[in-house]
């Protein structure tokens, strides 16, 4: 496939994820338009002059920061688009769009979307993490959507009836849909799957990516921050999927706080789970404390497992079960949690011995009150986190990228984390020039989220093509200069927001159960119609 791929385009896309899917829709000449009158008339008065969405400036969005409606944990160019494009969709079933996908073929941008992935979808498409492919999505399913061709449109293909409301598919069903997008809405000419791009250089005020061997003028860094595990010590690698000891009826060690533990943990009903995790819900919460229990009972009720440990833990009067069982999911009425799962918040292992004959391993765990426990175990799922890598760009090119980036001292060696760049997103999503990062790059890991930046992107690129071109001879030196591209603020803060905001942090609304709160939508209309009577917005008040 590689053969087939051409030696030079106006842009390289890093990834096959949806937000590459995205801008790759955009750049094969599939242009946003505004349309329609939407619900927040200040947002209206300024789009409808402006109907072309290709080009976002701050003003659009900046008085975002004054209204309860809109989340602050998204990049504001991510909210403006998602607000565009779903309206209310956290408390509307069937919210109306207002972007028209108007195909203009001329606006075709030459360009390739290279992914290591075998199939579109990048993360979606690989299981870095040992759990079952049938677990719900924490998005609903119009919200991993992707324009021209949406999932309820894949989902009446292969079922024959429309998609049901909220619905949240299984990873194997998000997988299968964006493998087939690409064919769907004819974007497969430019992507191109199992493909580990390497050693790419900047060349004058374009790039080679060496391998495979193409030139370009832009550099797309989608390839996500969920790559890679985090890997877990030395001292506990004999048990990092043993197939003997896999194979054997002892308890599965899972060690993490977060979602990819849950996903371990519910896709393993009938093994005894032993499960070392962090515990401070005061300054470092687990992200599945935002799970509402009845729009995510699988979540809801790993957490609660998570707070019962550390109530026993902490010698505190324990949960009636009877409270429990009015609290719980029917999803885990037929497992026994009480013989199955056994918490240890806070824990620390203090030696793990082996004995090859018989295939046993021993764990001595100190408990977070001190005392000293042994426990038998068979394999371990170590999730305390995924991320990244750019290792595939030079080491110059590490270096514009990451100058001024936020990269903590307790970081792995080369990896990075949605807060690594989430500083520079925030002014600019072009981190060196004609280099632009897109997707969880950004620090939004959520799919409804990817679009502003992708257009964003689009729109910079597309800007600079009316300008001079790049051309190379045949020794990849720079023949003419391209047009500069515009480096523009995308954002305002709210006075008093962090300065970080955590990949985690993207999840902290899931608490919702986004049935039920169309009341707090229409008290959010009504301050909004408050703001628009002071005309504050518009540099006065009206008369």
């Amino acid at each position: 496939m590689a053969s087939n791929i051409p030696d030079e385009v106006d842009t390289v896309i890093i990834g096959n994820g949806p937000s590459a899917l995205i801008l790759s829709y955009i750049l094969h000449g599939h242009i946003p338009y505004y349309t329609g009158i939407h619900h927040d008339s200040i947002l209206h008065s300024k789009l409808q002059h402006k109907q072309n969405l290709l080009s976002l400036t701050p003003d659009l969005y900046d008085h975002f920061l004054s209204s309860l409606r809109y989340s602050t944990q998204s990049l504001p160019i991510n909210t403006f688009f998602d607000t565009l494009l779903r309206p209310n969709a956290d408390t509307d079933i069937h919210s109306e769009t207002h972007i028209d996908w108007k195909y203009e073929p001329d606006r075709y941008i030459p360009h390739v979307v290279l992914g290591n992935a075998d199939r579109p979808g990048g993360q979606w498409a690989d299981n870095t993490v040992e759990s079952s492919w049938q677990i719900g999505t924490l998005s609903y399913a119009e919200q991993l959507s992707l324009p021209g061709y949406s999932f309820a449109d894949h989902y009446l293909v292969e079922n024959g009836h429309p998609l049901p409301d909220f619905v949240r598919p299984s990873r194997e069903e998000v997988a299968r849909y964006y493998a087939t997008y690409p064919a769907a809405v004819s974007i497969s000419n430019s992507v191109y799957s199992s493909i580990e791009a390497k050693q790419i250089i900047r060349i004058g005020d374009g790039f080679l990516v060496q391998s495979p061997p193409i030139r370009c003028k832009h550099l797309i860094l989608a390839s996500g921050i969920f790559s890679i595990n985090i890997p877990p010590p030395p001292s506990l690698s004999p048990l990092a999927r043993n197939p003997q000891l896999e194979e054997t009826d002892k308890p599965l060690l899972v060690i993490g706080s977060g979602f990819s533990a849950a996903d371990v943990i519910i896709s393993h009903p009938n093994r005894k789970i032993l499960h070392i995790f962090k515990w401070d819900p005061d300054d470092r919460p687990s992200p599945l404390r935002g799970c509402h229990h009845q729009a995510y009972p699988e979540y809801a009720e790993v957490y609660r497992q998570m707070k019962l440990a550390a109530i026993k833990s902490s010698n505190k009067k324990p949960v009636s079960r009877a409270r429990m069982k009015r609290k719980g999911s029917s999803v885990f009425i037929s497992r026994d949690w009480e013989s199955q799962y056994e918490g240890f918040p806070n824990a620390e292992i203090l030696e793990l011995s082996t004995t090859d004959a018989e295939n046993r391993c021993m764990l001595k765990i100190r408990l977070n009150c001190g005392d000293v426990v042994d426990r038998p175990v068979g394999c371990l799922e170590y999730v305390v986190g995924r991320r990244g890598t750019l290792d595939y760009l030079s080491e110059q090119l590490r270096r514009e990228v990451l100058d001024s980036a936020d990269v903590p001292d307790n970081s792995p060696p080369g990896l990075i984390s949605g807060r690594t760049l989430r500083l520079k997103a925030e002014v600019n999503l072009e981190m060196a020039p004609n280099i632009f990062i897109i997707g969880s790059l950004t620090g939004d890991s959520l799919v409804r989220h990817a679009f502003g930046g992708c257009v964003y992107a689009a729109g910079r690129i597309l800007d600079a093509d009316r300008g001079a071109h790049t051309q190379y001879d045949g020794s990849n030196k720079e023949v003419k200069q391209p047009a500069t591209t515009p480096r523009i603020p995308l954002s305002l803060k709210r006075p008093g927001t962090p300065e970080v905001r955590p990949n985690g942090v993207a999840h902290q609304d899931l608490h919702l159960d986004r049935r039920k709160f169309r009341k707090e939508a229409e008290q959010m209309e009504v301050q909004n119609d408050v703001w628009k009577q002071t005309g504050w917005w518009g540099g006065g008040f009206v008369s």
